[in-house]
């Protein structure tokens, strides 16, 4: 059966995401909030011009439970994360963060209507399998209990991605236009926690052209896509095809000659694509 316009555009967003690596590594030195804010404000006004010059404006208007969802899921993903690899080793905290894939797919069953079956659970376990295989290749440790705080900010940026994901199908009434206005608040949220606990740094023209970059596309298209995947596409096959995101991180990196080609990350692509099959194949009745 072929895959829906609204999965497939949920698809693209999670090929954006897969570039997410490739430009944050020009960005080196900048704070992550400092880096948060600017292609928040460039991807929320991208999206503010484009409603406008439709005529669209008053769609940005939301419930208050909508907004502050929006807000929540964008703004308090990003914050949990940052203060995640504070506490934890990045690779490790990161690892643990993208539990969200399988969460998504876990909490989905609970939506009305939607149904979880065993191959959904097992596809995306096996796909979690696949980022593991890739997190070991990067030289990941075991989990020591020193950073235990890390570890749970970083569960807790899982639960908020997957829970806002999940949400945003209540919400289907809501244009994704309104994505707009969460992004740009959450560019605001994100200047202001810069200017409390960093410290600016001027871009220089490389690290504006990647934070350009990152803005149209990684935090600007790809949040508006994934809002439309989430609300009318299988959200279950999107949950286990997130797991391609960090190989395609990988993969963009070895390509561009900032990582090597190593047999784990052939592995993990193997595992993934076989969580995603497993995943979508129809079940029998």
């Amino acid at each position: 059966m072929p895959l829906s316009r609204p999965t497939l555009l949920g698809l693209v967003a999670i090929l954006l995401w897969g570039l997410l690596a490739l430009f944050t590594t020009a960005t080196a030195g900048i704070p992550p909030f400092q880096v948060t804010a600017i292609t928040f404000a460039i991807g929320g006004g991208v999206g503010l011009a484009i409603v406008a010059q439709q005529g669209k404006l008053a769609l940005l208007r939301q419930p208050p439970l909508a907004l502050a969802l929006g807000i929540g899921g964008l703004f308090g993903y990003h914050a949990l994360y940052f203060a995640a690899l504070k506490l934890a080793p990045p690779a490790e905290a990161s690892l643990v963060a993208y539990l969200w894939p399988l969460l998504i797919v876990i909490f989905s069953g609970l939506l009305p209507g939607e149904h979880l079956s065993p191959r959904h659970v097992l596809g995306a376990l096996i796909g979690f399998a696949g980022v593991g295989v890739l997190a070991a290749g990067r030289g990941v440790a075991g989990l020591e209990a020193s950073h235990l705080p890390g570890y749970v900010l970083a569960a807790g940026c899982a639960v908020v991605w997957a829970a806002y994901s999940v949400l945003s199908r209540r919400m289907a009434s809501v244009p994704t236009e309104a994505v707009a206005g969460s992004c740009l608040i959450t560019a605001l949220l994100a200047a202001l926690c810069h200017l409390a606990f960093e410290t600016t740094v001027m871009p220089d023209a490389t690290g504006w052209l990647a934070l350009i970059g990152l803005g149209l596309g990684p935090v600007g298209l790809a949040f508006f896509v994934w809002d439309i995947g989430m609300k009318r596409g299988d959200i279950r096959l999107l949950g286990v095809a997130s797991y391609a995101a960090p190989v395609i991180s990988t993969l963009a990196l070895v390509l561009t000659g900032a990582a090597a080609a190593t047999w784990t990350l052939g592995l993990a692509c193997l595992l993934i694509v076989a969580g995603a099959v497993t995943a979508s194949v129809p079940s029998r009745r």
